[in-house]
C-alpha cells in the first residue's frame, strides 16, 4: 500500500483513511480528513490558512529548499526484489532522515537566534514602563542606574559586533 498525501495540507493520507474526490476531467484529489475536505470545498488556498504545510513554506517557516526532499519524490520504477538493495535502500533512507532532522534543527535555530534579543527588549520596556509595581520600594535614581548599566553592556556588545563585521 502507498501513503498519499493531502491535497490540502499535505499530510500524509494513511491507507483506509481520509478520502478521494474525483472531478469530471479525472483529477483525483486525496484528503486526509473532513477538515482538508471541506475546506477544499469551500475554495480555500492552502497558502492563506495557518495550519496546512503550504502557509508554513510562504511564511519562512518552514524548510522550502532543501536536496533531501528530492528522496521523496515518487518513482513508479518496478524493480526486481534483492536483498542485499533492500538493505542499502533502508540504510540510505534512515541516513536521509537523520540529515534531514539535523537541517531542521539548524533551520529553526537560525530563524530563532533574532526573537531571543526582541523578546530581551520588550522585557526592557515594560519594566521601564512599570517599574513601581515590580519594586516599590525602589528609587528612581537607583532605577535609572540600573537602566544606564544595561545601556552600556548593549553599547559594548554593538560596539563588539562591529568590529568583528570590519575584521571580516
Amino acid at each position: 500500500m502507498r501513503i498519499e498525501k493531502c491535497y490540502f495540507c499535505s499530510s500524509p493520507c494513511y491507507p483506509g483513511h481520509g478520502m478521494k474526490f474525483v472531478r469530471n476531467d479525472s483529477k483525483q484529489f486525496r484528503f486526509c480528513r473532513a477538515k482538508c475536505h471541506r475546506s477544499f470545498n469551500k475554495k480555500r488556498n492552502p497558502r492563506k490558512v495557518a495550519w496546512t504545510k503550504a502557509y508554513r513554506k510562504t511564511r519562512g517557516k518552514e524548510m522550502s529548499v532543501d536536496s533531501t526532499f528530492e528522496f521523496e519524490a515518487r518513482r513508479n520504477r518496478p524493480v526486481k526484489y534483492d536483498r542485499e538493495l533492500m538493505s542499502k535502500t533502508i540504510q540510505g533512507m534512515q541516513r536521509v532522515q537523520e540529515i534531514k532532522e539535523a537541517r531542521e534543527v539548524d533551520f529553526y535555530t537560525d530563524r530563532m537566534k533574532d526573537a531571543k534579543g526582541y523578546k530581551k527588549a520588550q522585557a526592557r520596556e515594560e519594566i521601564a514602563k512599570s517599574f513601581d509595581l515590580i519594586q516599590p520600594a525602589a528609587s528612581k535614581d537607583r532605577v535609572e542606574e540600573v537602566m544606564a548599566k544595561f545601556e552600556k553592556k548593549r553599547e559594548k556588545k554593538a560596539n563588539k559586533r562591529q568590529e568583528m563585521e570590519v575584521d571580516a
